[in-house]
């Protein structure tokens, strides 16, 4: 086997490029070279041996009468003498020797190799590894530089994991040589190759290990349903059973804890709380915040997934967890947003079906109020400052049915005192908790007329003549009389 041959052979077995690129990568050197010596380069035809033993490259020219470029066209007289059967117009292909190539041309062409090769392997890597992100990969610990971790993936040396300090784990520190498992987190091409992100605080850590040490995860008799974790501190995971006489925690946790210890152990030590995964979300709740006992759950909105965990005193802290660790963990678990509180600040309410929501969102918003009261001047507002009410009523705007006439017809907008958005704070405060009603007036001596009403071309609201805003979606009109 010839040299080339050789070198290709070593490239494909050793370096990990596939023949076909280790060939266009040839072509591409031999072209440029080409490129840079005669100024063009759409001519050039390489040609490779059955067996790889031998590469040329060739001149394609036209045969003509008369030449007018010299790198494109060949005189027929000149092309007569390497083939007679050539005619006009013919195309010839005319063999090249590198060698003739200027020094510079050489140079280029070593170039375009080298970028080629790197931009094989690049891509070739990042192929690789593109469907791998989220998987596990093990690798060496090679150095630390700013707190980013560089880690040797193998391929001899070519591939280096970067395991970046918000990826890391509070809890871990490495030494040269030392073994480190992580996930795939994202890839991202660069000049100097392709850069694969790493993560220890990854859930998917926790999770794939768990199926290394459970076989019933790995065989589909558990499942796990969702997992989330506070790298270094606590780690939550819900798990199902494809069978009812199947105990998911059970099989995970192992006999004295084994199998969840081996995985602790992996983390170094982070708490795992495993519990079992319930499709009412009153049940998956209370699961979600142990190690804590919760006496009830109550579902407060099931639209905005907003719910109220009732527990006992002395199960309080733990529910809550340092620094509302557990609470936190649990939220993001059912994806439900869980206020906790005890039995002793729960006392007096009503938890009858009727009375358990509006009674228990009392709590939750931490806003007792028993029932609507009736309000008719802006201080009596919730939300409504002080030293607006004041100025508004310096300026004769004291109750709400004044505010909007001067809302209306923006002489409220004209008071030095008050900012445009105290002013919008105020009309979307009434807007969204008054409702207005009108007092009825007496009897009239006359038989009311029924007046034409208009409506907001923008969002339907009824409106009246003197309006220059919408007191419904704030649209701004004006009213024209059109002439007959």
């Amino acid at each position: 086997m010839s040299e080339m041959a050789e070198a290709i052979r070593a490239l494909v077995d050793e370096k990990g490029y596939s023949e076909e690129a280790v060939k266009q990568t040839i072509e591409n050197a031999l072209k440029a070279a080409y490129k840079r010596t005669y100024g063009n380069s759409d001519n050039a035809i390489v040609k490779f041996a059955e067996d790889l033993s031998d590469v040329s490259i060739y001149s394609r020219k036209t045969v003509v009468d008369g030449v007018y470029d010299p790198v494109t066209e060949i005189e027929l007289e000149d092309a007569k003498k390497l083939s007679d059967d050539v005619e006009l117009g013919d195309e010839i292909d005319i063999l090249e020797d590198p060698k003739s190539f200027d020094r510079s041309a050489v140079s280029t062409g070593k170039q375009t190799a080298h970028q080629g090769l790197n931009d094989t392997i690049k891509n070739t890597l990042y192929n690789q590894y593109k469907d791998k992100v989220g998987e596990m990969i093990k690798g060496y610990y090679q150095r630390e530089r700013n707190g980013n971790i560089y880690v040797d993936l193998g391929n001899a040396g070519r591939i280096e994991g970067v395991l970046p300090v918000k990826y890391q784990s509070p809890r871990e520190t490495y030494e040269q040589g030392d073994v480190i498992k992580a996930i795939i987190a994202d890839l991202k091409t660069t000049s100097n190759g392709l850069q694969i992100f790493l993560s220890r605080a990854d859930p998917r850590l926790v999770e794939i290990t768990m199926e290394m040490e459970v076989p019933e995860i790995a065989d589909g008799t558990v499942k796990i349903e969702k997992c989330v974790r506070d790298a270094g501190y606590r780690t939550k995971m819900a798990v199902s059973a494809a069978r009812e006489e199947i105990d998911p925690v059970g099989a995970c946790v192992g006999a004295k804890g084994v199998r969840i210890q081996n995985v602790i152990r992996e983390i170094l030590g982070e708490k795992i709380d495993v519990l079992r995964y319930d499709p009412n979300p009153a049940e998956f709740i209370k699961n979600a915040l142990s190690p804590a006992q919760v006496s009830r759950v109550v579902i407060l909105d099931e639209e905005k997934r907003q719910a109220l965990a009732i527990v006992e005193d002395s199960q309080f802290s733990l529910a809550i967890g340092k620094q509302g660790q557990n609470v936190r963990l649990a939220n993001r678990l059912c994806d439900w947003s869980i206020d906790v509180k005890t039995e002793e600040q729960c006392e007096g309410m009503d938890f009858s079906e009727k009375a358990t929501t509006k009674a228990a969102l009392d709590l939750f918003n931490d806003a007792a109020e028993t029932e609507s009261e009736e309000v008719s001047t802006v201080a009596e507002l919730d939300g409504v400052t002080e030293r607006v009410a004041e100025i508004l009523k310096a300026n004769g705007i004291e109750d709400i049915v004044q505010f909007i006439e001067a809302y209306n017809n923006e002489s409220v907008q004209k008071i030095d005192s008050l900012t445009k958005e105290e002013v919008e704070a105020v009309y979307n405060i009434i807007k969204e908790t008054v409702d207005i009603v009108e007092e009825e007036s007496g009897e009239s001596a006359e038989e009311p007329v029924e007046e034409e009403k208009y409506y907001c071309p923008e969002c339907g609201a009824e409106i009246t003549l003197d309006m220059v805003r919408c007191p419904k979606c704030g649209v701004e009109f004006e009213f024209t009389e059109d002439e007959e």
